[in-house]
């Protein structure tokens, strides 16, 4: 077969939503883990395991404001016969020089210092006069205040327990232990960790830098006035948004006019900040479809771009390949606001998140019951709707009709549902695999 018939031949196949998939998460090439600042590593996926380099906490601290005692002088304590004991200094969050409790003594301490030696419980300062020399005390008098009382005696009412209202070293984790693995994404609570091994840097999978752009000449940005014929540029600006909410670091580009070679030069001039290209639009059958017209047969002989027909709906026509020195993917996606964005759900979504190294990389799909009929679908093709769901009750409820440019529906869904390339009918109560569209 020659050249020319075989690519008319591959022109003509109808790919598959999972074939199509496939063949570009095959196509991509991984980058190197990098080594971040902490902050600079927020809402990346940690690229190794680690362990606990020291123990958390690091020594044996009080969970309370009040008093380090020898729990045996306390035992026999009552509010109606309370244990006085001699207070021989006060230790602070911080403090190094530690004060020892003898028998008969005791220490008054702050939450998060260190429990002093001889001490094995910490007697809130609510079970004690605060060296007062009246009844029970609600706070601690501030030192510069009342220096005295970091000195003379306290009055105990109530008796604590050997490790009462201490916190063990190692309690939380400890030396040598797993401390997070590989794949786990970097939030608050993650990087607070990291800071409190003592750790500065984590080696991670970068965030992809996503560069879109629409094409056509009736686009006109948000904010100016239409003239005839034109419309304002919503893909740009749902799509970049989209890339974010997936992880990505997104740019959008001010919407393209109809013309090969101003599309070009402007992909051209995103190569260097771009780890992935998305454009909408310009890749049907029509006239002055200009992204099919530019990138068809651009790549490499390995990522050529390709214009392919798939069999699902909305987002019939889509387009992929590999461009420039570094062979950056480009994902080509229909111009109608809800193929469009539907495309990149099924397609770029998965690639941010393969870049990323994230350990989810699909929407996982699940099971719901439809409060309506959702009418006839193409045999053949698997079809997308619109639906809002409630996974408290198990149903999705179709949003809007089945046009690809009912952005208005699209924006009032939270989730897809699917319906199979066999399934013509789906009656009301009949259960259908959902995509819920959550930020996870």
């Amino acid at each position: 077969m020659n050249g020319t018939t075989d690519q008319a031949h591959h022109s003509d196949r109808v790919w598959s939503v999972a074939d199509h998939l496939d063949d570009i998460l095959a196509k991509l090439q991984l980058p190197a883990p990098v080594s971040r600042q902490l902050l600079d590593a927020q809402g990346c996926v940690l690229a190794e395991d680690l362990t606990v380099p020291l123990p958390l906490p690091p020594f044996d601290n009080s969970s309370m404001d009040g008093y380090a005692v020898r729990a045996a002088d306390v035992a026999a304590a009552t509010e109606g016969s309370p244990v006085t004991l001699t207070v021989i200094g006060d230790v602070a969050a911080g403090s190094g020089e530690l004060p020892t409790v003898e028998p008969g003594h005791a220490a008054r301490i702050m939450t998060g210092a260190p429990v002093p030696p001889g001490a094995d419980a910490v007697v809130p300062v609510e079970w004690t006069d605060g060296g007062t020399g009246q009844g029970p005390a609600a706070t601690m008098r501030a030192h510069s205040h009342a220096p005295q009382d970091a000195g003379g005696e306290v009055r105990v009412h109530r008796p604590a327990a050997a490790g009462a209202h201490v916190r063990r070293a190692g309690s939380d984790a400890r030396t040598g232990e797993p401390a997070l693995s590989a794949g786990t994404v970097l939030g608050p609570t993650q990087l607070g960790l990291l800071a409190a091994l003592g750790l500065d840097t984590v080696t991670v999978h970068r965030r992809p830098r996503v560069v879109v752009l629409s094409t056509g000449s009736e686009l006109v940005q948000p904010g100016e006035l239409l003239g005839p014929g034109q419309i304002h540029d919503s893909n740009s600006f749902q799509l970049t948004a989209a890339a974010r909410a997936a992880g990505a670091i997104a740019y959008r580009v001010g919407a393209v006019a109809d013309d090969a070679k101003t599309l070009r030069a402007t992909l051209e001039d995103q190569y260097a900040r771009a780890d992935v290209l998305v454009t909408s639009g310009g890749v049907s059958v029509g006239a002055y479809d200009v992204v099919k017209e530019t990138l068809a047969g651009l790549g490499t002989d390995e990522g050529r771009v390709e214009f392919r027909k798939l069999a699902m709906q909305p987002g019939k026509p889509q387009g992929f390949g590999l461009i420039g020195p570094d062979r950056i993917p480009l994902l080509a996606l229909p111009g109608n606001p809800v193929s469009s964005y539907v495309s990149f759900e099924l397609f770029v979504r998965p690639v941010i998140r393969t870049l990323m190294g994230h350990p989810e990389v699909h929407r996982r799909p699940v099971p719901a019951r439809v409060t309506a009929s959702l009418g006839s679908s193409p045999r053949g093709k698997r079809q997308f709707l619109r639906g809002a769901h409630d996974p408290v009750a198990g149903t999705v409820t179709p949003v809007g009709g089945t046009g690809s440019h009912l952005i208005k529906a699209m924006a009032h869904a939270d989730a897809l549902i699917v319906i199979p390339e066999d399934t013509t009918e789906v009656p009301a109560d009949a259960v259908v695999d959902v995509l819920p569209l959550g930020p996870c």
